[in-house]
């Protein structure tokens, strides 16, 4: 079947169905994204989350997939100053520790704090504004809040939930 035919996300699906057998930990799928993660309040926690890593590997390879270690990213959550190092592996390669990541174009900080978040949107926001106003600088103001409607407003209401006006990042626009 080629690729981006109607029928591939539902063949990956079928594909990948089994993917979650003999994982305890939490897992969540979305299209080729997986996240595997546990609530770590012992040894004993961190030996179950690897012992998933290991059996998440194990499916990889009875189904000939790659998992790209060097993609994948181990972030803790906690408020605990003293953070022992991870120690996580993908097969014979360690996890990278990283304080944030990326999910669905949302950045995740290990302090759950949104500054990155916040600043990456105002970032990309400013672009394409910059870009409508420079195409439309003859244009008459509706054209021009036509074309800020459905280009930089979807920009700056992705992931919306995390906009946090408390602090005072909202001023940045």
């Amino acid at each position: 079947m080629p690729q981006g035919s109607v029928f591939s996300p539902l063949l990956f699906l079928v594909y990948v169905n089994d993917i979650l057998r003999n994982i305890y930990s939490s897992v969540i799928l979305f299209a080729d994204d997986c996240i595997t993660y546990r609530k770590i309040t012992n040894k004993n926690d961190t030996e179950k989350l690897q012992k998933d890593l290991d059996t998440l590997g194990e499916w990889a390879v009875e189904n000939g997939m790659k998992i790209y270690p060097r993609k994948s990213k181990a972030v803790r959550y906690t408020r605990a100053r003293i953070k022992n190092p991870l120690g996580y592996f993908l097969g014979d390669q360690k996890i990278p520790e990283a304080s944030s990541c990326k999910y669905l174009g949302i950045i995740i900080r290990s302090d759950l704090n949104w500054v990155d978040q916040v600043n990456c949107l105002v970032q990309k926001a400013w672009m394409v504004f910059h870009f409508v106003m420079l195409d439309l600088k003859k244009g008459n103001r509706n054209t021009k809040s036509l074309a800020y409607t459905p280009l930089v407003r979807p920009v700056l209401e992705y992931g919306v939930a995390c906009w946090d006006p408390c602090r005072g990042q909202i001023n940045m626009l």
